[in-house]
């Protein structure tokens, strides 16, 4: 368990560091625990490894002032668990719904539990994010999303992939960008 924590935390300070992202962004998290043991995603979903895997993350996010959002599996249609602080901050409506680990997956039972006042939204824009075990947090990004290679690329048994958001360019051969 300790292994998970620490390969959740190395993951989220990577994502930092090559995101740009800073205090106020959101960052996003999809999670599989199935995959994380090394089994099929939503087959074997266990709470304390998303425990170990939110509290890394969550170590990293909440020291530098980045909202974690967790994404809920399929059967919540993706829904996002975020502290209601942060969801009336970016101005998102709450939707009624608990998750658990068979409607809502593990990873956001996890959240839901340990976060001060937890809120279900049904989207948000995030600013980057970590997909943990193929759970296709592209719906919960802005609209340019840029992939980012992880050296930090695993939690257990499941790859990771990553993402940053930029604005979109817009305008012509004159337009000018950063």
């Amino acid at each position: 368990m300790d292994n998970i924590f620490n390969q959740a935390k190395a993951a989220a300070a990577e994502l930092l560091e090559k995101s740009g992202i800073s205090k106020g962004a959101v960052a996003v998290i999809g999670c599989s625990t199935s995959e994380v043991i090394g089994e099929r995603i939503g087959t074997s979903g266990t709470v304390d490894v998303a425990q170990q895997i939110f509290d890394g993350l969550n170590s990293v996010f909440a020291e530098n002032g980045i909202y974690l959002a967790a994404q809920c599996c399929e059967h919540l249609n993706r829904a996002i668990i975020i502290e209601k602080e942060n969801a009336d901050a970016l101005g998102l409506e709450a939707v009624c719904v608990v998750p658990h680990p068979r409607a809502g997956g593990s990873f956001a039972t996890a959240a839901w539990h340990t976060m001060k006042n937890p809120v279900a939204v049904e989207e948000i824009k995030a600013d980057a994010g970590i997909d943990i075990g193929c759970t296709l947090i592209g719906m919960h990004l802005k609209r340019v999303a840029v992939p980012l290679r992880l050296e930090n690329n695993v939690i257990g048994e499941a790859k990771l992939s990553a993402a940053k958001t930029r604005a979109k360019y817009i305008g012509g051969e004159r337009a000018k960008y950063e």
